[in-house]
């Protein structure tokens, strides 16, 4: 049941959490569910939404942590531009043996994914411009509506507003309205973004 376990504390990401916030990530990124029978590949979500992260700009990720391990984090950008161009560069040349380009249309879930692995451009949109940063935040359900997600995001606000930076935005699947309700309720607002397709994007200010 979600919220069953509370206990935990919030710290910064540590190199030795990278298999937990994988694992995190996987049982979290089919709409806010377990995606292992949708994505059979367990490194290949974590390769797009939570691994480049963590080697981009580790300093912008925290993890809720039960004392055993991370049930939970927060990972981003402070500049997305930036961001796109190292994972063009830096990160996919690493990926390409075990993900190689498409030839032709995507024709399942891996194939879509993969397909967007190499497009890290389409992160960059224009009415994006003034919300310069990016996160993606995935909690375990034991540790889900328990205050950890409002926990996390406050960090990775303080540390975007350190840093100088004036606004976030995330892409969220539209049909995933429990996440909705939450960003909802800790201050984003939808950015018109033409044809975005299943995403909606959100936004808010880095200052309270």
């Amino acid at each position: 049941m979600p919220g069953v376990i509370t206990e935990a504390t919030l710290r910064p990401y540590r190199p030795e959490d990278q298999d937990a916030v994988d694992d995190i990530c996987v049982r979290t990124a089919l709409d806010g569910g377990d995606s292992r029978e949708v994505y059979p590949d367990l490194r290949l979500m974590p390769s797009l939404f939570a691994a480049p992260y963590v080697r981009f700009e580790p300093d912008l990720a925290f993890v809720v942590d039960d004392g055993r391990r991370a049930v939970g984090y927060i990972v981003g950008t402070a500049d997305t531009a930036a961001f796109a161009e190292w994972f063009r560069s830096e990160w996919l040349p690493g990926l390409v043996a075990r993900y190689p380009a498409p030839t032709g249309p995507a024709t399942t879930p891996t194939e879509a994914m993969v397909e967007l692995m190499h497009r890290p451009e389409r992160m960059v949109l224009p009415e994006l411009a003034a919300y310069p940063a990016h996160l993606h935040i995935d909690l375990l359900p034991s540790h889900q509506r328990a205050g950890w997600g409002r926990r996390l995001m406050a960090a990775f606000l303080a540390r975007l507003h350190e840093k100088g930076v004036p606004a976030v935005h995330l892409g969220m699947v539209t049909a995933n309205t429990s996440a909705r309700a939450f960003y909802d309720r800790v201050g984003f607002h939808e950015i018109p973004v033409p044809a975005p397709g299943p995403l909606t994007y959100l936004g808010r200010a880095t200052s309270s």
